[in-house]
């Protein structure tokens, strides 16, 4: 069977990785200095699709370990109704591996005349959103010509902890991202493929995270849709209960994302509530659960593990939508860079 273009940039991940460092910590260094300077009182990132999920990640990233308030700006407040937010004091992190969509450029040219500091995570340092930023982090991916996203959104959530790591100057943070290349090649070789099997004649499931995790999960719930042309919703393992849990019977599917950090036990103690409804879970966790666990690597530090959870996702969602008989590459009705206004 031929290696599909998708396949191929996942296991192009640790090596992206490792030239974004070589390449780009520069630069990520002079923006952290700036941050540093700044003292912002805010954070705002602005995205779609999977560079949106990037943005949450981060999101949790920065509320919990620097301690400053993060919100994702609404495009359309821009692009469609026009609005001038003030952002004095404050940071933008714009994030598009094509910097090409209008309504996220117009909304960092936004930004820009608000007051905030610009930063675009972006795979082309060349494009109309890099123009918009004073500082610009090339992600290093190279060309990613499947249509669904993967390496650049690993890349992007990296170039966003690396600048966490240098603009709070933590050591520890640091040296777990430099040795995340490495994990990441270990996470390319967890075996998924009792999930392969269970989800190969599946119409709709349920994908669960928490914290940095729930970004993991809404992006996996993604690339259900995208390319194996299964419904999946994402949902906090706190929020699955307040509703969503209704519909849960039996043999219903969850797909319970856990991560070593704090949210572990919340997400297993749902996992274990809903599988008393009669939910067939799967989970990656090495504790007490009444599911049927998934192989992962654990990464040492609660920022980073989730972030090595959607390097084996990616993996095992290719290789069910070749199992489907789909092309990852190229999914129904959908283009690599969607410009939106």
């Amino acid at each position: 069977m031929q290696i599909s273009n998708m396949q191929k940039e996942i296991n192009e991940i640790p090596e992206a990785l490792e030239r974004l460092i070589e390449k780009s910590e520069t630069h990520i260094i002079e923006a952290a200095a700036e941050i540093n300077a700044l003292n912002p009182h805010l954070v705002t990132t602005v995205a779609r699709g999977s560079s949106d999920h990037a943005g949450l990640y981060l999101k949790y990233a920065i509320e919990c370990f620097a301690g400053i308030p993060v919100a994702s700006l609404g495009p359309s407040v821009t692009s469609i109704y026009k609005k001038q937010l003030s952002l004095q004091q404050s940071v933008n992190i714009a994030i598009s591996q094509s910097g090409q969509s209008p309504d996220i450029v117009e909304t960092a040219r936004m930004a820009k005349k608000g007051g905030a500091l610009n930063i675009a995570i972006t795979n082309d340092v060349s494009s109309p959103l890099a123009r918009e930023c004073r500082h610009v982090f090339n992600i290093n991916a190279g060309v990613e010509k499947s249509v669904a996203a993967t390496k650049t959104f690993v890349t992007s959530i990296f170039a966003g902890l690396l600048l966490l790591a240098h603009w709070k100057q933590d050591d520890k943070l640091l040296q777990n991202l430099k040795e995340l290349p490495h994990l990441a090649n270990q996470a390319l070789e967890c075996n998924w493929s009792p999930l392969v099997e269970h989800c190969e004649k599946l119409s709709s499931l349920y994908v669960l995270g928490r914290g940095p995790a729930m970004a993991i999960a809404l992006e996996a719930a993604l690339k259900f849709k995208e390319t194996c042309q299964i419904h999946a919703e994402a949902f906090s393992s706190a929020e699955v209960m307040h509703g969503p849990k209704s519909i849960i019977g039996n043999d219903f599917t969850v797909l319970a994302l856990t991560a070593r950090d704090a949210s572990e036990q919340s997400i297993i103690q749902v996992a274990n509530q809903l599988s008393t409804q009669g939910a067939k879970i799967y989970a990656t966790t090495d504790q007490q659960i009444k599911a049927e666990k998934l192989p992962f690597v654990a990464s040492g530090y609660p920022l980073t593990d989730p972030l090595l959870l959607i390097i084996s996702y990616y993996k095992f969602v290719e290789n069910l939508a070749r199992v489907k008989g789909l092309n990852p590459d190229s999914p129904p009705n959908l283009k690599k860079v969607t410009e939106t206004l």
